[in-house]
């Protein structure tokens, strides 16, 4: 073409979670059986919806109303009952005019970064969900600027690296969470969360939280959201969805919860800018946002909640467990989200390490994408060649540090302690290949 099309940011969109299925479905074809641990999708790994939760569905599809656009910003009925919610925990105060739905929160990213000033900047966690930090990456044209989550300290925010980006970089105009964090599974405590809020003030930033997992909480101290926190200078945004907590992921249904809009011009603003931009593409799916009210209201949606998190617990100490005492890795135990993250030690791995891949045709096909692979690529191939098990490398969530995330989801136990004494006897067998 005559002119360049592409945009500066583009070689930024990189979606590891997706992108190592094309590898496992040419192996698959080779014919190795697959499991897919890559994605966070309960209902791919067995999980089965309550019959309750479909009846509102179902219901509601015979509704017409159901099948017409709803407003631009969401359906009122639900942002109204949404913002009561917030409202009853007794921090920011909102309505319903303080809350924006969208396509699944993938959208929700996308415009947030989309329609920002490009010379201005978020600073991001590291390792980061590699939605946002692609998001953040392809807007801005540079790399993702981030802040350290510390392994040695569960995963926690190193507050003093990210007041030092914050501190001499003034092209950083918010801060991002996500709590609870994906894909280290770790949980912020009010007194950090109020830290770092404090930090946004003292620099007048805005701060958005990923609350995508705020109800997939097993800490001791359950949920927190960014309107108990946030108090009444710092502008900030909560990111919802229903994704995980229903789960209907392949509902693409997340919403913003924004507060202190009228404190800075500057964000009501921007936020007047996302409305606008979703103005242009009339609404989001009508259907998912009128179950909301009901779903929520339910007898049984809180006593689900409990289930699904004191499954997920149990199974995060099982598969914490299964590394206690493997040499040359790191597992802190979730205490949230569906994830499970292996860091491996700095300098352990190294390009000589393999392992032995019975499949012949696999191993060809594998050899060549291992010839310039960062470290932890490498054993994330030979482990899907030699097993079949698909995970994501941890390089792939915007971090220097060696591991992989695999996910806590399969619903067959005797699956699900196969899946991680593989993994752990295949850690040890790839380490002492050297």
């Amino acid at each position: 073409m005559r002119r360049n099309i592409v945009h500066s940011g583009a070689d930024a969109l990189i979606y590891e979670i997706r992108q190592i299925v094309a590898v496992a479905k040419k192996l698959e074809a080779l014919g190795l059986q697959i499991t897919y641990e890559n994605i966070g999708d309960p209902i791919l790994k067995g999980e089965s919806i309550p019959d309750w939760m479909k009846e509102i569905v179902s219901n509601l599809v015979m509704k017409d109303k159901s099948w017409a656009y709803t407003a631009t910003q969401g359906y009122e009925p639900t942002r109204k009952f949404l913002a009561q919610k917030v409202n009853e925990r007794g921090g920011a105060q909102i309505t319903a005019d303080d809350l924006l739905f969208f396509n699944g929160l993938g959208d929700a990213v996308a415009k947030i970064f989309g329609f920002m000033r490009r010379e201005a900047r978020v600073l991001g966690p590291s390792p980061a969900y590699s939605t946002i930090s692609s998001a953040e990456a392809a807007h801005s044209g540079y790399e993702h600027l981030t802040y350290n989550l510390l392994p040695e300290h569960n995963w926690m925010p190193d507050l003093e690296d990210m007041e030092n980006k914050v501190r001499y970089n003034d092209s950083i105009a918010g801060i991002l969470l996500i709590n609870p964090d994906n894909p280290t599974g770790a949980v912020y405590d009010k007194i950090l969360m109020k830290k770092i809020v404090s930090i946004c003030e003292k620099y007048d930033l805005m701060l958005i939280c990923d609350e995508t997992y705020a109800h997939v909480n097993y800490s001791d101290h359950g949920p927190l959201h960014l309107s108990e926190v946030i108090g009444d200078k710092v502008p900030g945004m909560a990111l919802r969805s229903i994704s995980k907590e229903f789960p209907w992921p392949g509902g693409r249904c997340g919403w913003l919860e924004i507060f202190n809009k009228e404190k800075d011009p500057v964000f009501s603003r921007y936020i007047k800018s996302l409305l606008d931009a979703k103005m242009l593409e009339v609404c989001s799916t009508t259907l998912p946002q009128m179950a909301i009210p009901e779903v929520y209201s339910h007898p049984d949606f809180i006593p689900h909640l409990k289930r699904r998190n004191e499954k997920f617990k149990k199974r995060a100490h099982v598969a914490t467990e299964y590394f206690s005492g493997l040499k040359g890795v790191k597992v802190v135990e979730p205490k949230g989200a569906f994830y499970l993250t292996v860091a491996f030690d700095d300098d352990v791995l190294d390009s000589s390490m393999k392992l032995n891949v019975e499949n012949k045709r696999a191993d060809e096909f594998i050899q060549p994408l291992l010839t310039s692979a960062a470290n932890d690529r490498r054993f994330v191939y030979y482990l899907l060649a030699s097993t079949g098990i698909c995970v994501v490398p941890l390089s792939a969530f915007c971090t220097l540090k060696d591991g992989f995330r695999v996910t806590l989801l399969e619903e067959s136990e005797e699956k699900f302690d196969w899946i991680y004494r593989t993994l752990r006897d295949r850690i040890g067998e790839y380490i002492a290949s050297a």
